[in-house]
């Protein structure tokens, strides 16, 4: 009975075993058909296929060419600076007594006081030098005197050496008593020449004493400086209590009313620059001037750096353009009409410089010839671009000749 169990046990697990196989067989037949059917769909000829509209189109941003006005010029960086400056300095040596203005304080020529140097000492040098010309003035007095009295004895000599004459032709007299009064005659026409002598000497020396009294005094009239021109104190390089020298700037003063914008240029320019004609526009912060002409073109040009200066005035300057501060300066050498297209849309196909010109949805590859770059735009030979023309300013570097295009904007 144990063996017959068994049996039908061992049976019943083939019975499973071979349902299983089956059903294994049956899904890999499904697969089988699936994959085939597929295969047919993917290659039957009466599917759809793909329509010219579906063509890939490169999406861009056109911009239309257009006449516009091209300045041939230089950018450079430049200085402001003020045309009328001075540096101050003492006409005489000593110490500072005084400086009487500030940085900022306004300054008028001829009337504002500066500084002082050394005032008391050279009010002392005044006084000596007034008593000097005072001493000559009575030694010349003297002498004058000395030479009247010489004057008075010569005419008494005189009298009488022309008595002593006629009396020695009479013989009333000895000669050594004629020979007396002759030579005392001839020692007093030598002493009023002498005398004579030291009252120009002394007339001389009165003269020397007056002039250095005049020296003195002016001196000392210099102790005091005044402004030399009109404008503002823009720097105090010297302190009261320190040692100045003539030469040795004290102040600063600038004229703020009337500047100078300078730059330099490279030296293949020169030819180019012609004063009263050739314009700048400057750049001060946020300040522009426009059309400012060239006042100054230096007649020379620097050996080493090669380049020379050039400079334009500005009267009256707005607020913010003030001496020292950076001008961005555009030389202009030539200005004229063209056609433009911005520079951003051109871009280089086999080494040469072309643009893109959208026309019947497609990109056309049109060569260019740059002249004038101004502004973000570029001007090129009119009879390559038409007005208006769209021209590709952004996705022309995925374009090639012929390429379909969508316009996605147009910017004016």
């Amino acid at each position: 009975m144990k063996a017959s169990h068994e049996t039908s046990a061992g049976k019943g697990r083939l019975r499973q075993t071979a349902k299983y196989a089956a059903g294994l067989i049956l899904i890999a037949a499904l697969a089988a058909a699936g994959r085939v059917l597929y295969g047919q769909a993917t290659a039957d000829p009466k599917a759809e296929v793909a329509k010219p509209a579906d063509i890939t189109r490169v999406p861009v941003v056109v911009t239309p060419a257009a006449m516009r006005q091209f300045s041939r010029t230089v950018l450079v960086q430049g200085n402001v600076e003020a045309k009328n400056w001075a540096m101050v300095s003492p006409r005489v040596a000593g110490m500072i007594e005084a400086v009487f203005v500030d940085e900022g304080d306004a300054v008028v020529a001829g009337q504002t006081k500066l500084f002082a140097v050394d005032q008391a000492n050279l009010e002392r040098q005044v006084q000596i030098a007034e008593h000097a010309t005072a001493v000559a003035r009575s030694s010349t007095k003297e002498k004058e005197a000395s030479l009247e009295q010489v004057e008075v004895d010569l005419h008494k000599a005189s009298l009488d050496y022309e008595r002593f004459v006629r009396l020695r032709e009479k013989q009333a007299v000895t000669a050594d008593a004629f020979e007396q009064q002759q030579s005392r005659y001839l020692q007093l026409q030598a002493a009023v020449k002498h005398v004579r002598t030291l009252v120009e000497l002394s007339k001389t020396q009165e003269q020397q004493a007056e002039a250095s009294l005049e020296i003195a005094r002016k001196n000392l009239a210099d102790a005091v400086v005044v402004a030399p021109i009109s404008g503002t104190i823009s720097e105090r390089i010297h302190e009261p209590g320190e040692m100045a020298s003539s030469g040795n700037p004290i102040l600063r003063i600038d004229d703020p009313s009337v500047l100078e914008i300078a730059a330099f240029l490279p030296v293949q320019y020169y030819p180019e620059v012609i004063v009263g004609r050739t314009a700048m526009n400057v750049k001060v912060g946020s300040v522009e001037l426009k059309n400012l002409v060239v006042s100054y073109r230096s007649p020379t040009v620097n050996p080493r750096l090669r380049t020379f200066e050039v400079k334009c005035l500005v009267k009256d300057p707005p607020a913010g353009i003030v001496p020292g501060a950076m001008a961005d300066i555009a030389v202009v050498f030539e200005t004229r009409q063209g056609m433009g297209v911005p520079s951003s849309a051109i871009v280089e196909r086999s080494g040469k410089p072309v643009v893109f010109v959208v026309r019947n949805g497609a990109a056309v590859q049109t060569p260019v010839t740059p002249v004038i770059e101004a502004e973000g735009w570029t001007e090129i030979a009119q009879a390559e671009v038409k007005e208006n023309e769209s021209i590709v300013t952004l996705g022309q570097n995925m374009l090639n000749d012929g390429a379909a295009v969508e316009v996605q904007q147009e910017e004016k």
